[in-house]
């Protein structure tokens, strides 16, 4: 699922993609995904792209958070969770530097 994820995001043109292994740090899920769009369409659209995609998959997402508008979209997929982030808002929670300690599977810049 993450890396489904991760390939469609790409897919979608998201900026600096990253897939860790929480595993080890982590008790609510085994891997993230974080990506940045440039716009609020460009949000909407990784977002919607990632949850038909899983649907057509069989994977049906727990929930989701926040809006484009937001500039922060979180999607649950149990042990996955997606964060797709405008640019602003991701160098402002730096998850990827809270999360250090997870292990970079991936990064797609």
């Amino acid at each position: 699922m993450a890396r489904r994820a991760l390939e469609v995001a790409s897919d979608k043109q998201a900026d600096d993609v990253v897939m860790l292994d929480a595993r080890q740090v982590c008790s609510f899920a085994d891997y993230f995904v974080i990506c940045s769009g440039d716009s609020t369409r460009q949000i909407e659209a990784i977002w919607q792209e990632i949850r038909q995609t899983l649907k057509q998959e069989g994977v049906i997402p727990y929930r989701s958070e926040g809006t484009a508008d937001s500039g922060w979209i979180l999607l649950d997929l149990g042990d996955v969770i997606v964060h797709i982030f405008s640019s602003a808002h991701r160098d402002y929670y730096q998850l990827d530097e809270l999360w250090d300690k997870a292990t970079l599977i991936i990064r797609i810049q």
